[in-house]
């Protein structure tokens, strides 16, 4: 497999698959492997704004509304195409290697955060219901969140059924300050609201942390920057929140503002090892296109 090759399979995640309006699938970077993603946010309506989002708002939406009766037949049809292994009949899946064709994880990661669906709780119940009807065993249930609303009612109920079905939560922390974290996440709240919801949600189940840096206006994230980062995360486990692992990683897309740009992967490399040395947390890194 050529490198360049390799390399659009990692970058390609486009939620567009055949007719479907909210189920895709893509061979993930960070899963290592076959990721089915599951759109909660057609609209493409998300409460933050973030300068490195890769998500395409030009082009308009098919749908701006979930329904569930047809997600849950999309989910149910990939599924059994992920399981026979006739989904790599498809020409888009043809030349992927036989070490990524494994059925990593059922993602909810879409055009914004999924939490804020209205039918978050019953999708998850489906979710973990197709799961046992095809014996995933080995599958994670990944919700990719920015935190904003992990302690609401109905959310708190559909991660007890994640709890239960191999589920894991990654949280975005991208700043250890409120400076940096209104420069690069253009929230609609407080960074303090997000630690607090990280906190509480860790201290219930181990997390991990989706941590993306990037040079905007061509300056990497100041040491200062990643020094109060590493503090936020002693904050969280000193209170008896876990942590098992920090990705960090950088723009692999198109982003939405031109003056967010890439790190390089010594720049990465750098971030991870502050990350480890200062909190003793394990950590992964994923670096952007060669």
């Amino acid at each position: 497999m050529k490198a360049a090759h390799g390399q659009r399979m990692f970058t390609d995640h486009s939620r567009d698959w055949k007719s479907n309006l909210y189920v895709y699938p893509v061979i993930s970077r960070r899963s290592q492997g076959l990721s089915i993603g599951i759109n909660l946010n057609p609209d493409k309506a998300c409460n933050f704004d973030c300068i490195y989002c890769q998500v395409d708002r030009a082009t308009p939406s098919k749908v701006q509304k979930v329904d569930l009766e047809i997600l849950g037949l999309e989910l149910d049809h990939m599924l059994s195409l992920a399981v026979a292994g006739t989904l790599y009949d498809d020409l888009h899946f043809g030349s992927v290697p036989a070490e990524l064709r494994h059925l990593r994880d059922i993602a909810f990661s879409g055009d914004g955060e999924p939490t804020t669906c209205p039918q978050f709780l019953e999708v998850v119940q489906r979710t973990a219901e197709l799961k046992r009807k095809y014996n995933l065993d080995g599958t994670k249930i990944v919700l990719i969140t920015d935190a904003c609303y992990l302690t609401k009612p109905k959310v708190q109920q559909a991660l007890e059924i994640m709890d239960a079905s191999d589920g894991e939560i990654w949280a975005k922390l991208d700043a250890g300050t409120e400076e940096y974290y209104q420069l690069v996440n253009r929230p609609n709240f407080p960074l303090s609201h997000v630690l607090d919801n990280i906190l509480q949600t860790a201290k219930l189940r181990p997390i991990v942390i989706q941590a993306l840096f990037m040079q905007v206006h061509n300056e990497p994230p100041p040491p200062a920057e990643i020094e109060a980062f590493c503090e936020r995360l002693n904050d969280i486990t000193n209170q008896g929140g876990r942590i098992k692992l920090v990705q960090v990683y950088t723009i692999a897309r198109n982003p939405a503002e031109h003056y967010a740009k890439r790190l390089t992967n010594d720049q990465v490399d750098a971030i991870a090892q502050a990350v480890r040395s200062r909190t003793d947390l394990s950590t992964e890194t994923y670096y952007g296109p060669s």
